[in-house]
């Protein structure tokens, strides 16, 4: 028998959530001195100390008490499942999701998915987390996110990728652009070489992007690196240059009022893959393959 209870394993949950004591047990609706104990006793039980005290309120994760918190997510989740099933909810499943998502995709996709699952599954609520690619890993591995929609560029070892869609490059210009007159023209990429680049600067993406251009032997003239998908579609609206963009959204309109005009490219460049991804050591939980399976209704290809 663990000498322990899931009750004191939830309180410590929310106190490393709180950094606090006292928040925890307001959150908690129990006495600071009974969470207190209860702290005290499971340190004593598993033989670690898991916070450092800082003052009389503020507490600081120790090492052990950090991995602590990253291995009793993931049981948390699973005690959840159990309870789900106990109670004949296997098919419906409940609780907190924490889903991570790539910044560019957020406000296309997500609203969508989310629509989809509220009908599907009421008692499901969902949590953002949206970041750049590099982050989404980040997150995922810490347990700050269950599953995350992104694209899976530079995916590290460690992780299980889902493909939904192939999603290819293509060139948006200005109205006044020169190649807005034939916008249903394929242009190569060396027809732009002299041409002012607006660089979706992220990680990842922009080693993509640019690796786009050595597969043509082109070197781009970077005018602007920024890292917000909607500003650079504004900026080429504005006529500051073009961009090389993956997501193609419903409209041509952008935040300024003014539009871009999406050209296809004729060089053949590879796509980027938008992916479900989550951590392969880690098994889903049934909120997670609810996403999953909304995500597939909605964008998988296959």
């Amino acid at each position: 028998m663990t000498p322990f209870t899931l009750t004191q394993l939830r309180y410590f949950a929310a106190v490393a959530e709180a950094d606090s004591m006292t928040a925890a047990a307001r959150e908690l609706m129990i006495t600071q001195s009974a969470l207190s104990t209860a702290m005290s006793q499971l340190e004593k039980a598993l033989g670690v100390q898991l916070f450092m005290r800082q003052g009389t309120r503020a507490l600081r994760l120790t090492a052990a008490g950090a991995q602590f918190v990253r291995d009793l997510t993931v049981f948390l989740e699973h005690a959840d499942s159990l309870y789900e099933a106990a109670q004949g909810l296997a098919k419906s499943p409940v609780g907190v999701l924490s889903v991570g998502v790539f910044g560019p995709l957020a406000s296309v996709r997500l609203p969508l998915i989310l629509d989809e699952l509220e009908r599907r599954y009421p008692g499901l609520e969902v949590t953002i987390h949206e970041s750049d690619l590099a982050d989404q890993q980040d997150a995922l591995r810490s347990g700050r996110c269950e599953i995350a929609l992104t694209y899976g560029l530079g995916l590290a070892r460690g992780f299980t990728a889902q493909a939904l869609q192939r999603i290819p490059p293509h060139v948006i210009v200005s109205r006044e652009h020169r190649l807005a007159r034939r916008p249903e023209r394929p242009v190569h990429l060396r027809a732009l070489e002299d041409d002012p680049l607006i660089l979706l600067d992220l990680p990842h993406s922009r080693e993509y992007y640019e690796s786009l251009f050595r597969l043509v032997g082109v070197t781009p003239n970077v005018r602007h690196r920024l890292v917000g998908y909607e500003t650079v579609r504004s900026f080429v609206a504005r006529g500051h240059g073009y961009a090389l963009l993956n997501q193609r959204l419903q409209h041509d309109l952008t935040y300024t009022g003014d539009s871009v005009v999406p050209i296809q490219i004729a060089d053949e460049l590879p796509p980027i893959e938008l992916m479900l991804v989550r951590p392969s050591d880690v098994r889903p939980t049934r909120r997670a393959l609810a996403f999953e399976e909304v995500c597939r209704t909605l964008y998988g290809e296959t």
